[in-house]
């Protein structure tokens, strides 16, 4: 009886765990509960602060990217150089660090010279649980009338961006 007793303490964990986990198992993150761009204040380099509402309705690539991930510089790189594959869509590049780190990057890759490509911090971190992210870069891709298409988590390659941007 001892024995079952204590084989029974051992198992209760494990099976009040299995009850209460389920419902948290299959929540879908928050971008693909409200799959529009989020709503977010954002800083741009020039310290004015925006929306979505002051986007242009287009087909949008969100890029959220860190100033100090090697991915994301390289990602960077990658756009820059077939920046003209991309000259029809809106580029919103977020970072959750603060505005000067990002002023720096922006200088670094001279951003201003693309005007497809709005830069801006978001650095409440909002926009990090939004989309579930653990891995820079996170891409996501919305179609002109604002409704999520495809996201990337990590690197992507600029040919699967552009098919979905074509879409």
């Amino acid at each position: 009886m001892r024995y079952l007793f204590l084989l029974l303490c051992a198992c209760m964990p494990m099976l009040l765990k299995a009850q209460f986990n389920t419902a948290a198992s299959n929540t879908k993150p928050p971008y693909l509960q409200y799959p529009v761009i989020p709503a977010f204040k954002m800083t741009l380099p020039d310290g004015h602060v925006i929306t979505k509402n002051d986007l242009r309705k287009e087909k949008t690539m969100v890029f959220v990217f860190s100033v100090d991930c090697d991915h994301c510089k390289h990602l960077t790189e990658e756009v820059l150089k077939n920046i003209d594959k991309f000259k029809k869509y809106q580029i919103l590049m977020v970072t959750p660090f603060n505005v000067d780190q990002m002023k720096e990057y922006y200088k670094q890759y001279n951003i201003a010279k693309y005007p497809n490509i709005i830069m801006a911090s978001e650095p409440t971190r909002q926009i990090m649980y939004f989309y579930d992210l653990h891995f820079f870069p996170g891409l996501y891709i919305y179609s002109a009338k604002d409704k999520f298409i495809k996201g990337f988590e990590g690197s992507a390659k600029v040919d699967s961006l552009l098919y979905y941007l074509n879409k």
